[in-house]
């Protein structure tokens, strides 16, 4: 396909001419918005990063909070920063479940027409008008891939996952970003399906 591994800022592995792409497995989280954040952990909290993700300038913060459903509570659940515009609730079909809340599968930040739920923090309660989510499956990947691959931010590819439980996932977006490192994020329910962990790879195929 006439890749160019130097220009790609994590390193790819190859197998065969095919493409294998790390899983990242995504659990519940929140992402707040500073106004937000100020209502659970009062006006001057600055979020403490715990460690930091995979994604440049992504880190799970050492803060948490409960989440208040019509069916059910679930607490301790990590806040990922740093603060956004607005305030999204990230969570699996089960946890769907568990609270009661009919979340649609959406891609980060298309929030309209998405339910809310109640938050609950050390300093404050917040009800979340919307912005419930089940993420979409979703591969993060540098701008200079994406360039040689011909493939546009937006297009939807597939993922081949071997193993006992194999797999293909279909309708994966492609995010893309110039300091993007090649990942792909799939929540806890999918990666379960096929027992997947982080670190895996799993073949692209566009």
């Amino acid at each position: 396909m006439g890749i160019t591994l130097e220009m790609v800022r994590s390193p790819v592995q190859t197998k065969e001419n095919a493409i294998l792409v790390p899983v990242g497995v995504s659990n519940r989280h929140v992402h707040l918005s500073r106004e937000d954040l100020a209502v659970l952990f009062g006006d001057e909290h600055e979020l403490q990063p715990l460690k930091e993700l995979s994604q440049p300038g992504e880190f799970a913060g050492r803060e948490v909070v409960s989440l208040v459903g019509p069916k059910g509570v679930i607490e301790g659940v990590r806040i990922v920063g740093p603060c956004r515009k607005q305030s999204q609730v990230e969570i699996s079909m089960t946890d769907s479940y568990r609270l009661g809340v009919k979340s649609p599968v959406r891609i980060s930040g298309q929030l309209e027409g998405t339910p809310g739920i109640t938050i609950i923090g050390p300093k404050g309660l917040l009800a979340l008008p919307e912005g419930v989510i089940i993420a979409a499956r979703h591969i993060h990947m540098p701008e200079d891939l994406a360039r040689q691959l011909g493939i546009e931010r937006g297009s939807m590819v597939k993922a081949h996952i071997e193993g006992i439980r194999a797999l293909t996932l279909e309708e994966v977006a492609v995010r893309v970003n110039r300091n993007y490192r090649l990942e792909l994020h799939v929540d806890t329910d999918e990666a379960n399906s096929a027992l997947l962990k982080n670190g895996d790879q799993v073949e692209l195929i566009f």
